[in-house]
């Protein structure tokens, strides 16, 4: 059995010993940041896939937290224990002596990553972890810590692998790549990290120091210029959060205030000199998003850059430079002359599934490969993209490209000498934006320009009157255009907007040129009639679907949106899966939970992202158990728990195939709730599932294990989505049922009245 040991270069003299030290990092990454902590006086960098390894006093970890641009986090490692099974990990956490970390009145939470032999839940774990901690302090002190998620005293993170576990204290509390400037942000933000792993790679620090321009022509929320300036202006990237933020260290009980205070009047220093010496100088960031540039303008703001930074609302086809060529002409430059680069065009175009898709994101790249040929000769260019098919379309060939990954999507940051010995320009044709503009002109796309217009106006009026954030605006009201249209309001902005667009794939009877035609109408007229960007219009295809068939997951781009529902927030995802994380079909079926469940129990099974479990607890249920098969969707509700701040330990997450839960607990007879939600699929079925899934076949047995779990004068709840459901009658005969199903069907979906069935299930 492996015993708990304590890492051999943890000592009693925190502030001046030599230990081991933790910085995780983006993967890709992790050479930029050992040469940032080398730096920093770090020793023995080792990297690693996530991050690196290294030794130094508690003054390197601090400079790291304060200077690195590419960590994540500054772990500091304080003991490894066994976790070959969950009770060997709890004794191994109460052999460390907490009293040296943390207050028995204090505040803590728990980050627990990786799995071991003994462990598989990341939310068990954390639960042992901070039992064990808790529990020693209790027994020592009379008096234990409480758990505060947002500004805990101490961040303990632990990770899991095989039969260890590492427990470390988070000296950097909340992630570094939140510097504290980002005022709200726009689809799909780069972390300020990577953004600036992305500088480092593509060599602007050095640009910088001799003076070089900057540009990103498609700025989004402008953290590309943000980053760009700080790394001019000698800027700490912990400059502006340490005026603000919560640091893991400051009430860690082996914190040293004055070497940190000395740390920060150092970087107060570095900063404010540096602006000083880039007086003259404007960097530029253009979008044609107002909503974007307006992000941006208040990012700057808050990073107090005012006067270094420039941005602008500007087509991507107005993009020019105002920097005079050195001494040799654009027309004469070649490889083999011999200039320094006069500036960098730095950029993060979309690559995800857009509006357009291929055909629009092509013309994109093209016009900037144009852009970029026309305007840009003698200077550097660095394109970042998760789909470097596209890059193509540039028509400059890249001089180095390196792999960076964007959560879990792998990218490609591609750098090009803009000159013309390399430039390889593919053959003019018409332009996705030309062909769309020539669709718009149709008597077709104007017809349904009209419709959405006039839909648009009675919706948005209906759901401002009801304080509606996400609905529907359009359901295939005109049948040759099989399309639904969504919007989803942010929970932060009342002006910011997403629309999620799925279109009905038409049968194969149906021609596909005319299909293909009225698809090419209804996205040339969308941003206009919404009045949104491209960048937040969705499109998915729904196609029929066999009786044993399930959706998969289409993306890994892991792009979370905060949006608004019932006074409550969520997170909802465009790009990854078919549905967003949020059925708006059931809007008032969750409020009604919500009304259900004051002062009572409640259980969500077949939870999905948990959003029936927000609603109930913030209607006041006094406990909750949220059940789902997938890690994922589980994961998901946990962090709208998160959101809504209902994360509390009477509120359990259960990863496990609902039918066997049930079955299990069934049994047992030990729990009891007073309203029970059920939402299956139509169809399940998994290797981790004893047997396939069907609604129709099984809902019957479903909703008798959940009448042995139902306390007295409690209520059943039993919802799905499948159109040519028949409840069982016969087979729940010993139950009063009411059909909810009209009721429940919101105003928004009232063209589609199949769209879910409802019941109110009670015993006789």
């Amino acid at each position: 059995m492996c015993r708990s040991r304590t890492l051999p270069l943890m000592t009693d003299s925190i502030s001046s010993a030599t230990q081991l030290f933790f910085a995780t990092c983006p993967l890709g990454v992790a050479d930029l940041l050992a040469a940032e902590l080398k730096a920093c006086g770090a020793t023995r960098a080792r990297e690693m896939k996530a991050g690196v390894q290294f030794e130094g006093t508690l003054e390197t970890a601090y400079r790291a937290c304060l200077w690195s641009r590419t960590a994540s986090r500054i772990l500091m490692p304080i003991t490894q224990v066994a976790a070959h099974d969950a009770n060997a990990m709890y004794q191994g956490l109460q052999r460390i002596d907490w009293s040296r970390h943390i207050s028995p009145s204090g505040t803590l939470v728990v980050d627990f990553q990786g799995t071991s032999l003994g462990v598989k839940h990341t939310q068990f774990g954390a639960l042992k972890t901070k039992d064990a901690i808790v529990d020693q302090l209790r027994d020592k002190f009379g008096e234990r810590p409480s758990v505060n998620v947002e500004t805990p005293d101490v961040r303990i993170n632990v990770h899991a692998h095989r039969e260890q576990a590492t427990v470390s204290i988070d000296l950097s509390g909340d992630s570094l790549h939140r510097r504290g400037y980002r005022a709200r942000g726009v689809a799909a933000p780069l972390k300020e990290n990577l953004a600036a792993a992305i500088l480092l790679r593509a060599g602007w620090p050095s640009l910088a120091a001799a003076g070089a321009d900057f540009i990103d022509p498609l700025c989004g929320s402008g953290t590309l210029v943000i980053e760009a300036v700080l790394m001019a202006c000698d800027i700490a990237p912990g400059w502006l959060r340490a005026q603000y933020a919560h640091w893991g260290m400051i009430r860690w009980r082996g914190h040293d205030p004055q070497l940190w205070q000395r740390l920060l009047d150092e970087v107060d220093a570095r900063a404010q000199q540096g602006k000083q010496n880039m007086q003259g100088r404007v960097l530029r960031g253009y979008d044609q998003d107002a909503f974007a540039v307006r992000a941006a303008l208040e990012n700057t703001e808050r990073a107090g850059l005012r006067g270094l930074v420039h941005f602008e609302k500007r087509n991507l086809s107005e993009l020019q430079h105002t920097s005079t060529l050195p001494a040799a002409s654009a027309a004469t430059l070649s490889a083999e002359d011999s200039v320094q680069p006069v500036g960098i065009v730095v950029c993060n175009p979309p690559y995800g599934e857009r509006l357009g898709e291929q055909d629009t994101l092509k013309s994109l790249y093209a016009l900037l490969g144009v852009k970029l040929r026309q305007s840009f000769i003698g200077w550097k260019a660095a394109v970042f993209t998760g789909n470097p098919p596209l890059a193509k379309e540039i028509g400059i060939n890249a001089k180095r490209s390196h792999t960076l990954y964007n959560g879990a999507l792998e990218c490609r940051l591609l750098r090009f000498d803009i000159e013309p010995a390399h430039f390889n320009a593919p053959e003019a044709r018409p332009s996705a934006e030309e062909k769309l503009a020539e669709v718009r002109q149709s008597a077709g796309a104007e017809m349904f320009a009209n419709r959405l217009r006039k839909n648009l106006k009675n919706a948005r009026a209906w759901a401002n009157k009801n304080n509606i954030r996400c609905y529907r605006i359009y359901d295939a009201d005109m049948p040759e255009y099989s399309f639904a249209i969504d919007l989803y309001g942010a929970a932060e902005d009342a002006a910011m907007n997403w629309a999620y667009v799925q279109e009905y794939a038409a049968p194969d009877s149906v021609n596909r040129d005319a299909a293909r035609l009225r698809r090419l109408q209804v996205l040339s007229v969308l941003p206009e009639v919404l009045e949104l960007p491209r960048e937040r219009i969705h499109v998915r295809t729904r196609r029929q679907q066999s009786d044993h068939s399930q959706y998969e997951k289409l993306d890994t781009q892991r792009q979370f949106q905060v949006v608004a529902e019932g006074g409550y927030r969520f997170y909802v995802n465009f790009s990854d899966y078919l549905d967003t994380g949020l059925f708006l079909d059931h809007r008032i079926t969750r409020q009604r939970l919500g009304e259900l469940s004051k002062g009572k129990r409640f259980l969500n099974l077949f939870a999905y992202t948990g959003a029936a479990t927000v609603h109930a607890v913030g209607g006041g249920a006094t406990a909750s158990t949220t059940v789902d098969m997938s890690y994922t969707y589980l994961e998901w509700a946990e962090k709208n728990l998160q959101l809504n701040r209902f994360d509390a330990p009477e509120h359990e997450l259960i990863q496990a195939d609902c039918l066997q839960w049930l079955k299990h607990e069934a049994e047992q007879k030990q729990r009891q709730y007073d309203v029970i939600f059920i939402d299956p699929p139509t169809f399940s079925r998994s290797k981790r599932m004893e047997r396939d899934f069907e609604v129709q076949q099984d809902h019957v047995q479903l909703i008798l294990w959940a009448n042995e779990l139902l306390a007295p004068g409690g209520l059943i709840v039993f919802s799905n989505n499948y159109t040519r459901f028949k409840l069982d009658q016969h087979g729940l005969s010993g139950f009063q049922i009411q059909d909810w199903s009209r009721e429940t069907l919101p105003k928004d979906f009232e063209r589609n009245p199949k769209i879910h069935c409802c019941f109110a299930i009670t015993p006789k």
